[in-house]
């Protein structure tokens, strides 16, 4: 029983960090972030088996991981109030082409990551947008202004142009 509970306790420190550190997806993490991750992997496995490499104690803790996830949910689905708390809410990093700093400095994402993320979708110019928002998930979505080109040089299906006919 004492691995359980174990497991439980460390679930529940676990999502609290991820939910204190940010919002990155596994795409978007640095090297180091991964290795960081990985150990502490590792570290909470020994805490929380006492170096038991019993299957199982494996089994215990990754049943005990999965009841806790199923659990959050349906917490989420059933109490739709809580799902702010335990997902997070979608953030407003750019309005009406500014950047909102406050936003940005609370969610830890730099000027220069955020203009990556907007040449990623193929938009040059953050002054050109009407809003970004840092979703839950840790993606952006950005939405241009009304009459702004969305992508210069390119043809319907984002393939840059040849100038020629084939």
């Amino acid at each position: 029983m004492e691995i359980v509970i174990r497991a439980a306790v460390m679930y529940a420190f676990l999502w609290a960090v991820t939910r204190a550190v940010g919002r990155s997806t596994l795409g978007e993490l640095s090297t180091f972030q991964l290795l960081l991750y990985v150990t502490m992997g590792d570290l909470v496995q020994q805490s929380i088996t006492q170096q038991d490499y019993s299957l199982t104690g494996a089994a215990t803790v990754v049943g005990v991981f999965a009841l806790a996830t199923v659990g959050l949910n349906w917490t989420q689905w059933r109490f739709p109030r809580l799902r702010p708390l335990i997902n997070g809410l979608p953030v407003i990093v750019v309005r009406n082409g500014e950047l909102v700093e406050e936003s940005l400095r609370q969610q830890k994402l730099s000027d220069d990551d955020l203009a990556a993320a907007a040449r990623q979708q193929g938009i040059r110019d953050l002054g050109a947008l009407e809003l970004a928002i840092l979703e839950a998930d840790g993606k952006i979505s950005f939405f241009q202004r009304k009459g702004g080109d969305e992508r210069d040089d390119s043809d319907e299906d984002g393939a840059p142009e040849t100038g020629t006919d084939s």
